[in-house]
């Protein structure tokens, strides 16, 4: 079959990216020419896949098919509108990243940068053959490949025992997540996963109500772990600090709702029967996973833990919006569905941008400043004005406050919550408010967060010595289209849930209407309407008026006078919050669930170390009883040949009886 333009489009992009990886690979030797040549080209190919992205939204699904070296395996590719979706996030946040790169890693030794260029590389194709898998086959080999890529990009610094603790628990969750999706893969397709297991012979797949349960939960199993989701959070926040702060946006950004995607395809798609408590479940892995991303996002002191742990936050919240289509859907409400489902896809492209703004920045205040702990940074808007302003956007935007684009997705879902009196089990419509209170709670604390995370690391007086420069031409340049992102999505959802509706008819069968103009109405103008262009002229108009009313009655003639310091006569950067004494109050009222404790540095001050719980309640043991287990094996190896004899005849003895 001949391909249409939109596939052409993207496996055009994804080869040109693979060669680019080998380009890299050869020109490593010559650092600043291989950053101004390969990663400015990289971005070039992005834009090109995310051209295909929007022209799968409306073009007619196709397929291709191709013969490999294995005859009952072939590589089999589609693109359809929600593949295509999810092929803009890639393509935008790729974009801007690989202009990030291009002046980010031109310091790397060159060994390092061609290694890192051939991994980067691998890995945007993984994730882009991920989207345009149609068969098992394809997706476990895409998927393989995205998770070793991504291995070997966190362990970049490999030297360092932080990163190789990161890198082993990735790939141990990761692998452990695969290989749930195979299995799930295995149920589904039956029969024909000897063929390949062919997406079209999955879908609404006849299978009996265990059976499907079974599906559903190693296949949501399998994508939780690459999601990040409690209780297989565990890699997330040791990977993310650990690779650098391009890898960590692409990862947070685009990896994360790649196993989004996932779900999307398979649990909502494939088994097209849905059971009664699968939505339930969902939301409520979802909300825990929220409140606890965000409880432990607000006291942590490294600006790239916090994010990892916030990253756990907003996947928590897209599964919540997911988990609300899922009961909307069994109740056979699927207007209410599509609304929810808009809200999650809605808020997984929010995150890819504001997110991976917030990485990269985080990234830049790494070169700037030398570090990315709080505790020795501050007054970086002073130093580097530009960074700074972008990062607040970026904090602004994910804090969800009005008119950017965090707002607008939250706005949507609490929407959706509104609307749960429709079903008809009055037990739901008694609960999920509850659920939705949740969710305001998780939304205060990332602001909470957000504020600790900006005002402590740029606001106030700089707690070091350290010399601090402002970004390179490149990486500002990538964080203010990422800032424009923000902001273009938070000021005009319309223009996102119109392209959206070719993915909701493709999933629903149905979209939800949205009136054109300035104003977002997904039900009713009677029940409710957002309009962020209104908002931001109001608000605009507002602060104008009272700084002109201000500067007007105060402001003439201006007088400098020194500020009020408390009654401390000299003030000294250690006066100020440092990041544990802000989240003093978490600390006290959710001490349990922290477990600090104290403990000394290099230079003698103490220091807080805050605790897993997870960690601590579920690997731990696992860990003691796998290494009992291990011992208790490594006795059968004694090194005589005697006694391997006996084994084998032993073991032919239970084979002949079970024969029998």
């Amino acid at each position: 079959m001949i391909s249409c333009l939109p596939l052409d489009l993207a496996t055009g992009a994804l080869l040109l990216w693979l060669g680019l990886g080998l380009s890299g690979f050869l020109l490593g030797g010559w650092p600043t020419l291989a950053c101004r040549l390969v990663f400015p080209l990289s971005s070039m190919v992005a834009l090109l896949l995310s051209t295909a992205g929007f022209t799968a939204l409306t073009a007619t699904p196709d397929h291709l098919q191709l013969r490999g070296p294995l005859p009952a395996l072939p590589w089999s590719f589609q693109i359809d509108p929600l593949s295509g979706f999810f092929l803009i996030l890639l393509g935008l946040l790729a974009c801007a990243v690989a202009l990030f790169a291009t002046g980010y890693f031109r310091s790397l030794p060159g060994p390092a940068l061609r290694r890192l260029m051939l991994q980067y590389h691998v890995f945007l194709l993984g994730m882009g053959l991920v989207l345009l898998a149609a068969n098992a086959f394809t997706f476990l080999v895409a998927w393989e490949s995205m998770a070793l890529a991504s291995y070997f990009l966190v362990v970049t610094e490999h030297e360092k025992a932080d990163s190789q603790r990161a890198g082993f628990l990735y790939l141990l969750i990761a692998h452990l997540g695969a290989l749930a999706i195979l299995l799930g893969f295995v149920i589904l397709a039956g029969a024909t996963i000897s063929q390949g297991g062919p997406f079209s012979a999955m879908l609404h797949a006849p299978l009996n109500a265990f059976w499907a349960a079974a599906a559903f939960l190693l296949t949501f199993f399998g994508f939780s772990a690459k999601a990040g989701l409690l209780p297989l959070h565990i890699w997330l926040p040791d990977a993310h600090p650990a690779a650098p702060a391009p890898v960590s946006a692409l990862m947070s950004g685009a990896m994360l709702q790649i196993a989004f995607y996932g779900m999307l395809r398979v649990d909502f798609l494939f088994l097209g029967k849905l059971a009664m408590w699968w939505g339930p479940f969902v939301l409520v892995v979802g909300l825990a996973t929220a409140l606890f991303g965000v409880l432990f996002a607000a006291v942590q002191t490294d600006m790239k833990r916090l994010l990892a742990y916030s990253s756990i936050e907003n996947m928590g919240l897209i599964m919540v919006a997911f988990g609300l289509a899922l009961i909307f859907r069994a109740h056979g409400l699927n207007a209410l569905a599509a609304l929810a489902l808009a809200a999650a896809l809605y808020h997984a492209l929010n995150h890819a941008f504001f997110k991976g703004l917030l990485f990269l920045g985080s990234g830049s205040v790494l070169h700037g400043a030398g570090s990315v702990a709080m505790d020795r940074l501050g007054g970086l808007i002073r130093q580097m004005p530009q960074t700074a302003f972008f990062m607040l956007l970026g904090t602004l935007a994910i804090a969800g406050l009005p008119p950017l684009n965090g707002f607008a997705s939250e706005w949507l879902l609490l929407q959706a919550f509104l609307l749960s009196p429709a079903l008809p089990q009055s037990t739901l419509s008694a609960v999920l408010p509850l659920a939705a209170s949740g969710v305001v709670l998780a939304v205060a604390l990332a602001a909470y967060a957000m504020v600790k995370f900006y005002g402590i690391a740029f606001l106030g007086q700089a707690r070091g010595t350290q010399h601090v420069h402002e970004a390179r031409r490149w990486e500002r340049s990538a964080m203010a289209l990422l800032s424009v992102a923000c902001i273009f999505l938070g000021l005009f959802p319309g223009v996102l849930l119109n392209l959206l509706h070719p993915v909701l008819l493709e999933m629903l069968g149905q979209g939800f209407a949205v009136q054109q103009g300035l104003w977002l109405t997904p039900v009713s103008a009677q029940r409710a309407s957002y309009s962020p262009v209104i908002f931001f002229l109001g608000m605009a108009t507002a602060l104008g008026l009272s700084f002109l009313l201000i500067w007007s009655f105060f402001g003439r003639p201006l007088r400098r006078v020194p500020a009020w310091a408390c009654g401390f006569p000299v003030r000294t950067p250690a006066m100020q919050d440092s990041p544990m004494g802000f989240a003093q109050p978490l600390l006290r009222i959710f001490a349990p669930l922290y477990q600090a404790e104290r403990e000394t540095d290099d230079t003698g001050r103490w220091q807080l170390r805050i605790g897993e719980p997870v960690y601590r309640i579920l690997y731990k043991p696992l860990n003691h009883i796998a290494l009992w287990i291990s011992t208790q094996v490594l006795r059968l190896q004694q090194g005589r040949i005697t006694l391997y004899l006996l084994y084998s005849f032993l073991t032919l003895l239970i084979l002949l009886a079970l024969w029998r």
